[in-house]
């Protein structure tokens, strides 16, 4: 990950930021979680506290991706989720509207039939029986990182290990050349980077690297054309009924949705992870005493950190949620990050808990026809990574503050300072 990316206080002032802000006093109407400076700085949770209190279904008329509604509560999150009939996926889950020029469509930004046409292509990579197979390799991966840690000396954790397993399973899932599987990470933070955030320069060079992977992934698409099928994703799609003549921009934005989408949560869940038992170090000691307890703690851990902050929805006809008047075409927003905070549905959801009842009931994957395809490989790559670090060491203690990234969509980190303690 480079280390250019600037911080709200040193980037040129956004008229738009909620950064240093106040969420109490401010009046409400004016409050715009869209902007990245609040979520960069971790200031992000008041804000959502006082929309879900005071307008659970919040409606932003100016910002710098124009006007939204955010739903804040997760039982209203759940019905914008699994009402498509209602609220559209197309034509993106950004909150951002794409300009013609860049539009990459993939499966999670359609509706049925062609959503459920493209998502039942590579599906199988994700399969249990397919799972079983990658667990030893997940396992032999996250060993050999963990052996080549330092103890007792500083080193930055999303680099070392949150980076470093993802990407080694996204070249696995792909097939893509082993030697050359840091591109895919790359193109994962420009896929998802705001130009003039610090990773992507501008429009431009985002779409350079946009125009990079493709020309890489259609190379290897070709040969896998006149290959037999097997069981990665590129194969998948290479023969996939519904996928094999899709046309090159629709190609370029499945690539995409598959690599972000294997990247981003499991990365940011794994550094969360971290974060959490410091903050929480009586937790750290329940594991220590029950490692049995590790399944359960990925799920927490995922709902604590929730790593896609938000999905948005596009309104199809005119309709209302909580009293709220919603016109066909409206952008509505369903903040994850908040939903995962109710108190009404989850008992002091502020606190981490590795213990909790029902933690898989959380947000962080969606509901619905789009819940995250890779949800269970997520868990089982955090499943086996907690289980080799309690067989190597006592704890991992980050030591400094942790620059998080200049985004309102993923909700991670760009680099977490860590010292390994020895058993």
């Amino acid at each position: 990950m480079p280390d250019s990316l600037t911080s709200e206080s040193s980037r040129k002032p956004s008229k738009w930021s909620m950064a240093g802000k106040d969420p109490w006093t401010m009046p409400i109407e004016d409050i715009d979680l869209s902007h990245p400076g609040i979520w960069e700085a971790g200031e992000h949770l008041p804000f959502l506290e006082r929309l879900r209190d005071e307008a659970p279904v919040h409606y932003c008329r100016q910002s710098a991706v124009g006007p939204y509604w955010s739903v804040m509560k997760y039982k209203d999150i759940m019905e914008v989720d699994t009402s498509p009939a209602i609220y559209s996926s197309e034509p993106t889950i950004g909150i951002v509207d794409i300009l013609p020029e860049f539009d990459a469509p993939s499966f999670i930004a359609m509706d049925p039939p062609r959503h459920h046409a493209q998502r039942k292509v590579v599906q199988p990579v994700v399969a249990p029986e397919n799972l079983k197979k990658l667990s030893a390799t997940i396992r032999e991966r996250a060993a050999g990182i963990l052996d080549e840690l330092p103890v007792n000396e500083e080193f930055d954790w999303v680099e070392r290990v949150s980076i470093d397993l993802t990407t080694r399973m996204l070249a696995t899932l792909f097939d893509f050349p082993f030697e050359e599987r840091y591109k895919l990470t790359f193109w994962s933070d420009m896929a998802t980077a705001i130009p003039g955030g610090g990773v992507a320069e501008s429009h431009e060079h985002r779409w350079r690297a946009m125009q990079e992977c493709l020309a890489c992934f259609t190379e290897l698409r070709n040969r896998r054309i006149n290959e037999p099928p097997r069981a990665d994703l590129l194969s998948m799609l290479a023969h996939g009924e519904a996928t094999r003549d899709m046309p090159p921009m629709e190609f370029l934005g499945n690539i995409i949705l598959l690599v972000v989408g294997g990247n981003d949560t499991t990365r940011n869940s794994i550094s969360g992870g971290v974060v959490a038992l410091n903050k929480f170090p009586g937790e750290y000691d329940k594991l220590r005493r029950d490692p049995s307890l590790i399944p359960n703690m990925v799920s927490e851990i995922i709902r604590w950190q929730t790593p896609l902050a938000y999905m948005r929805r596009s309104a199809k006809v005119d309709t209302e949620l909580r009293g709220q008047r919603i016109k066909a075409g409206d952008k509505v927003v369903m903040w994850y990050a908040s939903g995962n905070r109710d108190p009404e549905a989850i008992e002091n959801p502020d606190e981490f808990r590795i213990d909790r009842p029902n933690a898989r009931r959380h947000l962080s994957f969606g509901f619905g026809i789009h819940r995250c395809m890779g949800n269970r490989l997520a868990e089982l790559q955090l499943r086996i990574l907690w289980e080799e670090i309690l067989r190597r060491f006592h704890s991992v203690e980050v030591v400094g503050e942790p620059r998080r990234v200049y985004s309102s969509f993923i909700n991670g980190y760009i680099n977490l300072p860590v010292k390994l303690l020895p058993l």
